[in-house]
């Protein structure tokens, strides 16, 4: 796929598909299929899995690589496919982004190394490695909250003009004055997207691609709508929308993700709630408020416990 043309492709909802697990802790691929059809069937404009919604840090390089060959069999090319393939580890980052393109993903998604602290130039030495080895579209992925450090805009301007296969980055960054200067920096041609929920519609006003959120999992429908709207020009219909979804976004992130989104999806009947060690199911007060959200969204009909 030409780099100019998966810009154009990739617009829209992306959707972060969470990882479905047994009561073992073993992956649950069957219902990991249902979520992914769902997700096409309700709209989402292209799926994603194995980034932070997806639980990766808590699994294997080898179940990795096989949650991404199920969905890309599963998604069979009617959407997007642009996996998470990014790892504390600079080898293990270079092995998933390449299996991604080897298995037939139209692009992949890599984070900004946790843990590790990288300064700017080592950042930039990190993800043009991984960008000269395939051939694929990659999407950047800053998310300052889990990795400590910000991939800075000039970086990633820098990235876009050494890299032509960087195409774009996902900003689940709250800083919108940074947000506003990664398009100054690399031109408003460059694919911005949202992972920050209630920042999914004001990205799209300043000219973001769309929006890669962890509220697609339990709300699909509705999180394409958003880019639905604003795409047809329905400004008014998308900032309506934006507002109406922000007492889901807000429960979905009182503890931490993915944990509020398996909790709904438990209680919408999608999957068991179970997260791998060292994460867990919210509190039975949490748990509470993301059923009474639910029942308001009409996402469940009768007040059902975990």
């Amino acid at each position: 796929m030409a780099f100019e043309e998966a810009k154009e492709r990739f617009r829209g909802s992306i959707a972060p598909v969470i990882t479905p697990f047994h009561e073992d802790e073993r992956i649950d691929f069957d219902k990991f299929k249902e979520l992914i059809n769902w997700q096409i069937e309700s709209g989402s404009h292209g799926i994603s899995v194995t980034g932070t919604s997806g639980e990766p840090s808590s699994m294997s390089i080898e179940e990795r690589i096989q949650v991404m060959e199920v969905a890309c069999k599963t998604v069979k090319g009617r959407v997007p496919f642009i996996p998470g393939t990014g790892s504390t580890n600079h080898q293990e980052t270079l092995r998933m982004t390449k299996a991604a393109q080897e298995m037939g993903a139209d692009g992949a998604m890599v984070i900004v190394p946790y843990y590790n602290k990288p300064n700017q130039h080592a950042l930039y030495k990190h993800f043009k490695a991984i960008a000269d080895s395939v051939d694929i579209p990659i999407i950047l992925y800053n998310i300052p909250g889990r990795t400590a450090i910000n991939l800075e805009a000039v970086t990633i301007a820098r990235l876009a003009e050494d890299c032509p296969n960087i195409i774009g980055v996902k900003e689940s960054n709250k800083d919108f004055e940074h947000v506003n200067k990664v398009l100054l920096h690399c031109g408003r041609d460059f694919n911005l997207y949202s992972g920050i929920e209630v920042l999914c519609y004001p990205m799209l006003a300043i000219g973001g691609a769309g929006h890669i959120s962890a509220t697609a999992n339990v709300a699909p429908r509705e999180v394409a709508e958003v880019y639905n709207r604003w795409a047809k020009g329905d400004v008014q219909g998308a900032q309506d929308l934006h507002y109406e979804l922000m007492p889901l976004n807000d429960v979905l992130f009182r503890d931490t993700n993915p944990a509020p989104a398996k909790a709904a999806l438990g209680m919408m009947g999608k999957i068991k709630p179970i997260l791998r060690k060292p994460l867990d199911v919210p509190s039975s007060e949490i748990q509470a408020e993301i059923r009474e959200v639910l029942l308001d969204y009409q996402l469940i009909t009768e007040d059902i416990s975990l």
